[in-house]
């Protein structure tokens, strides 16, 4: 028996976590039991089969379409606080500057005032004041390099909350044309009893710029979709345990990483280096993450043990089977948060930045390549190395085939689907075609109606490439070329087949990414490298395709971008002057 179950519902009892850690037994057909019967049944349900449940009761009250309209007027603070910047500067650094330049985000001072379109109002945040009662910087990190940038505002002590909340996440999803797919995906988890969701809100944000002195009024910036901060306030808003540790995967595979995943009293622990794979939001005693990393890295404790011990088999299926169906690929190794609750060796995922869901379809329009070849299904999942142990247990398929099973059935349905898309679309596209969203938005106004209609039978279409995931060779990584006694020798490791069967590579020489000048081409490759003769300096391509018997192929993980998205399977190099090989490297974020 796990050695945390006997504590648990003691911790709960003391803790007030009654909606964090919940005896239930899953029902066969889970779809149902409603949220309502399972919390019902908690108190008679056995303590040893404990779950992730969230709370009902947070959700009473949502308008799901709902805009609340936000007025934000910013002004220059103090160098004490960190706040003595410019709007202009706020918006013209992304995350990487900041990396790159070693500073933290800059801040602004700021006043938030919480209304309607005619102005703010009494009763809510910031009425009646005239002086900041926040600051604001940028959020986010791919997409803080989009022109309309995404914020976070953060209130004072003591200057009130916004719903309970003092950090305030504002999106603009601007990689995405239908600007509602962040808010779709919360509020279907808000019906999934296996999930727990996030509360959120369509915002209209007006900024009042007092940073130059020039600005008088407000200025519309268009349509923004708040996300609860999932923090210690989010975790005890939603029945966690506030003292439990919590994560945000930045980058991360579970690797153990022994040089930078250490105790914060490690004489070399360097917080900000930590904070490259997992962002701390709870606990910063990282001694329980770091034994239940050893245990995923150390082969010789079979995975079925360590999902019995350091995980619930029915939130991280159920998880993955989410993001699955909702084509949600950039699960890989970030977007996600896991959380323990304190004494116990339990981690849970929980979902975070879903607006790459039901992407396919618009992708497509726009013929833009992306979320194509291995990222799809299972294989997906299968360069982190605690996902590629739980997917070679038949146990963890299984489950996560009656997950995926259930949440199709009775959750992701088309109609539902098609009822929540119509509901939003009616309220958003309205502002995806004004200004100042037009600017950037992806789409026509035809192919936003063509998408929103396509949306719904995605989940179908990511059930089939989920199926023939589960008969295609897994993907590899691609070796960096070298050059040995006057060859050029390149190597890729073992592929992967679930029925063991034998697999076998094709591998291709290019001296272009679409491979219309191929140099060298070798079929049936039954050994994971092969030497051929160097050829001239210059740029090429290798790519490499694993084929089982049945006939199914899998392309490499690497891949090579450009304008028009991910070209699959292929690593470019380089053969210099001198007889060297060179690796093309690319930052893909």
């Amino acid at each position: 028996m796990k050695k945390y179950k006997l504590l648990a519902l003691g911790c709960a009892l003391l803790l007030g976590m009654s909606c964090c850690l919940t005896g239930c037994t899953t029902p066969e057909k889970t779809g149902d039991t409603s949220k309502k019967q399972t919390e019902q049944q908690e108190e008679t349900q056995d303590i040893n089969d404990v779950h992730l449940r969230d709370k009902d009761s947070l959700y009473e009250n949502d308008d799901e379409t709902s805009v609340v309209t936000m007025y934000l007027t910013v002004s220059r603070g103090n160098s004490s606080e960190g706040t003595d910047h410019t709007w202009k500067e706020i918006n013209s650094y992304s995350a990487y500057d900041y990396d790159k330049m070693g500073v933290d985000r800059y801040q602004t001072a700021a006043l938030l005032q919480v209304g309607d379109e005619s102005g703010p109002q009494s009763g809510e945040v910031g009425y009646g004041e005239n002086v900041p009662n926040a600051t604001v910087q940028i959020r986010g990190q791919t997409s803080s390099r989009n022109s309309q940038k995404n914020y976070k505002i953060e209130l004072k002590k003591n200057k009130g909350t916004w719903r309970g909340q003092r950090t305030i996440n504002l999106n603009k999803h601007m990689g995405e044309g239908m600007r509602f797919r962040n808010k779709l995906a919360y509020d279907l988890m808000k019906k999934i009893p296996q999930m727990l969701s996030l509360r959120t809100q369509f915002v209209h944000l007006y900024v009042k710029d007092n940073t130059d002195g020039t600005s008088d009024s407000f200025a519309d910036y268009g349509l923004y979709t708040q996300v609860e901060q999932l923090n210690k306030t989010g975790m005890k808003a939603h029945g966690l345990d506030s003292n439990g540790q919590l994560y945000k995967i930045n980058s991360f595979e579970f690797y153990r990483y022994e040089d930078v995943i250490k105790k914060e009293d490690d004489a070399d622990y360097n917080q900000k280096k930590f904070e490259k794979y997992l962002e701390i939001k709870g606990n910063s005693d990282h001694s329980k993450l770091i034994e239940m990393l050893d245990t995923v890295n150390d082969y010789s404790i079979p995975i079925d043990e360590i999902l019995n011990q350091y995980f619930d088999m029915e939130n991280i299926t159920y998880w993955m089977a989410y993001q699955i169906l909702t084509g949600n690929v950039d699960t890989q190794n970030r977007n996600t948060y896991i959380y323990s609750p304190l004494n116990s060796d339990t981690w849970y995922f929980i979902s975070w930045d879903n607006d790459g869901s039901f992407m396919r379809t618009e992708y497509q329009i726009r013929q833009f390549a992306d979320q194509g070849s291995w990222e799809s299904g299972i294989s997906n999942y299968w360069g982190n190395v605690l996902f590629q142990r739980c997917l070679k247990s038949q146990t963890f398929r299984d489950k996560l085939n009656d997950a995926i099973l259930d949440l199709k059935e009775n959750y992701l349905t088309e109609d539902r689907l098609a009822t929540m898309i119509e509901s939003y679309k009616s309220v958003v596209k309205s502002y995806a075609y004004s200004m100042p969203d037009q600017m950037n938005e992806p789409l026509t106004e035809a192919q936003y109606d063509q998408v929103s209609a396509a949306i719904p039978g995605e989940v179908e279409t990511n059930y089939q490439l989920y199926l023939e995931s589960l008969e295609k060779p897994m993907p590899f990584f691609i070796g960096v070329p070298v050059i040995e006694d006057n060859k050029l020798k390149l190597s890729w490791d073992v592929s992967y087949d679930f029925d063991a069967e034998d697999i076998t590579y094709t591998v291709e020489v290019a001296r272009d990414y679409l491979f219309q000048d191929v140099i060298y081409r070798s079929e049936n490759q039954p050994l994971p490298e092969m030497a051929m003769d160097v050829p001239e300096a210059g740029q090429y391509f290798v790519r490499v395709r694993a084929g089982n018997k049945s006939g199914y192929t899998q392309d490499a993980f690497d891949y090579y971008v450009t304008d028009s998205g991910k070209n699959y399977g292929m690593k470019c190099f380089y053969v210099t002057e001198d007889n060297r090989v060179e690796e093309d490297t690319y930052d893909e974020k």
